[in-house]
């Protein structure tokens, strides 16, 4: 019992001088104790706000899984096979025409929206419509030349902005890519030159259509793409969280 009592007596004078010592320290080596300190500080600041983030990622995942998870990207649209690219911002479709085209569709993430009117074909929950770039290239047989078309996916249809030919390995610096498709497309032009006959026009949208690039493809790529921007969304967090707990 004397044994324990004594224990208990040293035990507050042992802090005591421990805490002695310390200010000692720091009077006698103040620039080393304060720049400790201060590291300490740091590191525990550091901590603590990399926890927090860890902690804001951690709810941010969970909520998105729980709220509505993305479902697994299917292959196949029609005669289409996906390339679904994960981890990339842009998608690429590919299927074979008749006995001699090669179709490959490259689509990207959405890129821009416009405001939509109360009462349009949107429903009232909506407020823009989300456009998608669209690049359709045609080749044909054993030659170089590409059709390329540079479309506007919107969620229901089809817009086609602009028509060329370029060369299957790349295209000559300044070519000639034609006329501007519409009316639209003279706003973007610093000459006047041309717009395309209506009848030319309606025949490429036909062109298009016969090879799978219309509406219903516009709508499946709107569906697709939300569900990708979810997807793509949570691997980025996911990959974040793992570098900021990584030691």
């Amino acid at each position: 019992m004397a044994m324990a009592m004594a224990r208990r007596l040293v035990r507050p004078l042992g802090g005591i001088a421990n805490r002695v010592f310390l200010l000692q320290q720091q009077k006698t080596h103040p620039f080393i104790f304060n720049n400790l300190n201060r590291n300490y500080m740091s590191e525990m600041r550091r901590e603590a706000f990399e926890e927090n983030i860890l902690r804001l990622l951690r709810y941010e995942i969970r909520y998105e899984l729980e709220r509505s998870p993305p479902t697994q990207p299917i292959a196949k649209f029609d005669s289409f096979t996906i390339d679904e690219r994960p981890g990339e911002q842009w998608i690429k479709l590919n299927k074979k025409f008749g006995e001699n085209e090669d179709i490959k569709v490259e689509v990207t993430m959405f890129d821009a929206s416009i405001p939509v009117k109360k009462g349009g074909d949107v429903s009232a929950a909506d407020d823009v419509l989300l456009h998608m770039t669209m690049i359709v290239n045609v080749h044909k047989g054993e030659g170089n030349d590409v059709l390329e078309f540079v479309c506007s996916a919107w969620p229901n249809s089809v817009e086609i902005c602009k028509v060329y030919m370029r060369g299957q390995n790349g295209i000559v610096d300044q070519p000639y890519v034609g006329p501007p498709f519409n009316l639209v497309g003279l706003l973007f032009q610093l000459v006047i030159c041309r717009e395309l006959d209506d009848e030319l026009q309606n025949s490429l949208y036909d062109f298009l259509e016969t090879r799978g690039i219309n509406d219903e493809l516009c709508v499946f790529l709107h569906q697709y793409m939300k569900n990708k921007d979810k997807l793509e969304f949570i691997r980025w967090m996911e990959k974040a969280k793992a570098f900021i707990e990584r030691k």
